[in-house]
């Protein structure tokens, strides 16, 4: 059996529905405010506190695998993160290792460390010393950022454009480096991994099929979406008061501090890494934002987002 954290949240809910065609029984670890949707359909979910040991144990009891996904990365201030991304992985490793579960595959990002500056990259760093030192066998993948319909940074890039028709504020002056990874090529290399036996013990730095500068991504995203606005730089630090006061209003902050930790500094892993490890080839940037983003969000449907309850950790 399969046990998944954070398996409502992006990521999970694209890999969730891939699992469910290998036919392997899956289980899915959810809180006590969260239900499981009605697609689910032959997959056992757990509702429970990470603090109640005795109900964490059952969830992990008979599963041979865990793929621990929740995080409170977008929206979580640093005590969320501190809170869902490092004590719940503490108190799920102790049950794991009680149950004996055999293996626990983690996200993490690139840049991850656990002297890092920036409170999202030395939660995760921290988090992987913890499942390095657990004494189970692990696969800890360190992905570029994470983009495909739906997500939480390309996505807000359109929705900002959308609307705000005057400029677009960007961090800095736009040179820091990404490695975006498309979705499906996360979850396509997350199910290999299962069978890959040379990825256990083994830490993963992955990426996309490119290297772009945040600058230029800006520009790709206006080219698809076709909303075309002056470019104004301004300095981080700035950006990150402007983002804390709007979100003082605004549920869904666009921009968020988790969003200028990603963009401190470069971000990349050797290009060609998920064919040396799977052997399949990534997926360009502007192809897959070419198949969603086009038309796909105007200013009424930002502020429809932006006014949504702020999404719990997934």
């Amino acid at each position: 059996m399969i046990l998944i954290t954070g398996a409502t949240g992006f990521i999970g809910r694209a890999l969730l529905p891939q699992l469910q065609r290998t036919g392997q029984p899956l289980r899915v670890l959810l809180s006590p405010r969260q239900v499981p949707p009605a697609d689910w359909a032959g997959i056992e979910a757990i509702q429970t506190e990470y603090s109640d040991q005795e109900t964490l144990y059952r969830a992990v009891t008979g599963v041979h695998t865990i793929i621990h996904l929740e995080s409170a990365q977008w929206w979580g201030s640093p005590r969320d993160l501190e809170q869902i991304d490092l004590y719940h992985t503490r108190g799920l490793l102790d049950a794991a290792r009680a149950a004996r579960v055999g293996r626990i595959i983690y996200l993490s990002h690139l840049g991850a460390t656990p002297s890092a500056a920036y409170p999202l990259l030395r939660v995760k760093g921290q988090v992987e010393q913890l499942i390095q030192s657990s004494g189970l066998a692990y696969t800890i993948f360190r992905p570029g950022v994470i983009f495909g319909e739906g997500d939480a940074f390309i996505n807000h890039m359109a929705m900002i454009l959308a609307l705000n028709p005057f400029f677009f504020l960007m961090p800095g002056r736009g040179e820091v480096v990404l490695h975006p990874l498309h979705i499906t090529d996360l979850v396509a290399a997350l199910l290999q991994s299962l069978e890959h036996l040379d990825t256990l013990d083994r830490v993963l730095d992955i990426g996309g099929l490119e290297y772009i500068t945040l600058e230029d991504l800006i520009r790709t995203v206006m080219r698809v979406s076709g909303l075309y606005r002056p470019i104004v730089s301004v300095p981080p630090y700035a950006l990150r008061w402007l983002t804390a006061l709007t979100g003082l209003w605004m549920p869904r902050s666009f921009m968020t501090a988790q969003w200028f930790d990603l963009l401190a500094v470069n971000r990349t892993a050797q290009i060609g890494t998920l064919i040396q490890y799977f052997g399949f080839k990534p997926k360009r940037i502007e192809d897959t934002l070419l198949t969603y983003l086009p038309g796909k969000y105007g200013a009424l449907d930002a502020v429809r987002y932006s006014l949504r309850r702020k999404p719990r950790a997934n």
